[in-house]
Parts: structure tokens; C-alpha cells; sequence
């Protein structure tokens, strides 16, 4: 049966190149039948990747049958995965992320977990050099996915291994990491066929704080006025979300590449509190700018309180 390989809902560029990874390391290298899927639509900068390097996009699927051989990657988080993934065959899980539990296995299993900022960082390292083999357009999908999550080396998720890695995979693709990372965020940034609510849930993950549920946004751009602009429909959407995704509030987080800051919007005294209990920040308005706030995975889910 063909292991199917995939990473969170609503993938991003990690989520989206991981599986196409993985999967050929396994058909080639360990002659594992695989196929990577997606658990969503990926968002704009994915797309651009699959287009850059004439990658085919991955089906995508909404659950998976019992007994299903699956990979993970780039989450180990049950409410990120399919309904069905503990009837599933899970064969490993590859990740970046804290160890969040609630997945059940059917016998022992790899699991390769480490604090880099990029899934496609820990599948450099475990491929080694069966690398020499690796054809150039998944070369650049791996390139892809740690500029990504590095926000070109911005994030403070960045360790010196992915910033290593990514300039020898830059070296042997020819490739100007500056230029290329520019073109990925332009990309990113162009959210204009977006509605609301697809942006709110566009690069989100679910949290849980104090009784308080919340859907955590974040949306990284170099153009945030594009998204600032729409922030009194956003707020309007917000609710509605909200209520159909089962959590008591959606927070945004307009992340400025360049800048290296973060604008959450506030559209209520709720989100108020949180601001000004979490960042230590002043809220006049219905936006706070946050200095140095770019990463949810270290700086933002960690400090949230309510």
C-alpha cells in the first residue's frame, strides 16, 4: 500500500514541500512506495514554489482511510490532522514543532524531532549524502521551505544549521538567496484574491490558554498595508470564524518581513487584555504594533496569556 505523506492543514510552504521531499527520498532511496498529499490549499508562496521548480501540486485529501500507512511532517499536533489519523498505519513523524501528544501509533515508530526552524532542515540531515542523488527541482523545494520559515534567516527560530544548510543548497542550485527570497515573499504578500475569512484561516493554528480557545493567524508579508487595509472587514469576520472553527476568538498577527515587527488587531477588549498581558504592550486603538514579534512558534504562542 503507498504511504501517504503529508503536514498540517492549511499548508504552507514547509507543509507543502516536506511531503514532496520525503516522498522521493522514500520512492528513491528507500523503495517505499509514497506519495506526498495536502491536507489543504496552499497558500500563494507554495504555489509560486511548485510553479518555480515545475513541481506537480500534491492531491489534495480530507482524511485518511483506517490503516492508511502515513508520514507526518512539520506537525505532530492531532487537531492540525486528518479526524481519522489515529486509525491510520502512523510509520513516522518528522517535525520542528513542541511535542503536543494525542497520537496513537500501532507499534513503534520513527520519530525525528529537533529546535531548527524548518522540517525540510531535520530531512536534510537524515538524508545525508543520498543527497548527491536528489534532483534539482526537489533541491529547490527544500530551499524553498527553510527561506520560508527562516523569513530569510529573520526569524528567531533560525538556527546556524538551517542557515548552513540553505547556503549549500543556494550554492549548488546557483541560486541568490536574496533575490529568490524576494520573489517568494512577493509571493506571500499577495493576498488580493483572499477572502476574510480564507485569510483568517490561511496560516493558523488552534490554541488553547487559560479555558480559552483561539485560532492563532498569522500572515507574513513585505506588503502589509494590503492586509491592514482590509483590517475592519477582517475584524467583521472575525466572529464568524470564530464560531465555526470552535474557538472563542481568532487573533491576527500582520507579520512585516522587512520591518521585523508584528500588528495584531484588536477588534475587542478581550484581545485588548491579551495584547497588553502577553507583549506588555499599550493598546489605544484597534491595532498594536509589536517590535521584534515575528515568529508564533517561539515568541507568540508561548507568551500568550488571557
Amino acid at each position: 500500500m503507498t504511504t501517504l505523506v503529508f503536514g498540517h492543514k492549511s499548508p504552507d510552504t514547509d507543509s507543502t514541500g516536506s511531503p514532496i521531499i520525503w516522498s522521493w527520498y522514500l520512492n528513491t532511496i528507500k523503495g517505499i512506495a509514497a506519495k506526498p498529499v495536502l491536507l489543504g490549499e496552499p497558500n500563494t508562496e507554495a504555489l509560486f514554489v511548485l510553479e518555480r521548480w515545475s513541481l506537480d501540486k500534491p492531491e489534495i485529501i480530507s482524511d485518511v482511510a483506517a490503516d492508511t500507512p502515513v508520514v507526518i511532517v512539520d506537525t505532530n499536533n492531532p487537531a492540525e490532522l486528518p479526524s481519522g489519523i489515529n486509525d491510520a498505519d502512523i510509520q513516522g513523524i518528522i517535525d520542528h514543532h513542541k511535542l503536543v501528544g494525542g497520537l496513537e501509533t500501532k507499534g513503534p515508530i520513527d520519530i525525528r524531532i529537533e529546535p531548527l526552524a524548518c522540517t525540510a532542515t531535520i530531512m536534510w540531515k537524515m538524508i545525508g549524502k543520498d543527497m548527491a542523488q536528489m534532483p534539482t527541482a526537489v533541491k529547490g523545494a527544500m530551499l524553498s521551505c527553510i527561506l520560508s520559515d527562516t523569513l530569510e534567516f529573520r526569524s528567531p527560530t533560525t538556527t546556524q544549521e538551517d542557515t548552513a544548510i540553505a547556503h549549500e543548497l543556494a550554492k549548488d542550485l546557483g541560486i541568490d538567496i536574496a533575490a529568490y527570497a524576494a520573489e517568494m515573499f512577493a509571493a506571500k504578500s499577495d493576498v488580493s484574491a483572499f477572502s476574510e475569512a480564507e485569510l483568517l484561516r490561511m496560516d493558523s493554528k488552534e490554541y488553547a490558554v487559560d479555558g480559552k480557545q483561539f485560532r492563532v493567524s498569522v500572515l507574513e508579508t513585505t506588503s502589509p498595508a494590503q492586509v491592514l487595509d482590509r483590517k475592519d472587514a477582517l475584524m467583521a469576520a472575525m466572529p464568524g470564524v470564530a464560531t465555526q472553527d470552535g474557538a472563542d476568538q481568532v487573533l491576527l498577527f500582520v507579520v512585516d518581513i522587512l520591518q521585523e515587527q508584528a500588528t495584531l488587531l484588536v477588534p475587542n477588549d478581550l484581545v485588548k487584555s491579551i495584547a497588553e498581558k502577553s507583549f506588555d504592550a499599550t493598546v489605544t486603538g484597534d491595532t498594536v504594533v509589536l517590535p521584534g514579534i515575528m515568529s508564533r512558534k517561539k515568541q507568540i504562542i508561548p507568551n500568550l496569556k488571557v
